[in-house]
């Protein structure tokens, strides 16, 4: 299965969340695509006492997990991409869309 998440908040836990389930498909085979909107752009950023949203960011990634953050996201926010973010466009997003067999959003 292609999986598509959409991740429009910026709490530390539902990131967290997001990731797991990204990392646990990643682990049964599965295509996932990440895409960071709105507020999600800002999950590399989170770290609370009981989740560690960039820790299981890198494990996605490393897995070979793909992420997209949103670019006018960024820059609404003065943020710069980096691997974690990295910049993208609503074509990427669109093609996310139209390509997953489900999307997921979580906001």
């Amino acid at each position: 299965m292609h999986l598509g998440i959409v991740l429009e908040t910026n709490d530390a836990e539902r990131v967290w969340n997001a990731f797991r389930l990204a990392n646990t498909a990643l682990d049964d085979d599965h295509d996932v695509e990440v895409f960071l909107l709105g507020d999600g752009v800002d999950a590399p950023d989170l770290e609370t006492e009981k989740f560690n949203p960039p820790g299981v960011m890198r494990k996605y990634v490393q897995n070979g997990g793909e992420l997209f953050a949103c670019g006018t996201c960024l820059d609404s926010r003065d943020l710069e991409a980096d691997d974690l973010r990295p910049r993208s466009s609503m074509d990427d997003y669109l093609r996310i869309v139209e390509e997953a067999d489900e999307v997921l959003t979580i906001g």
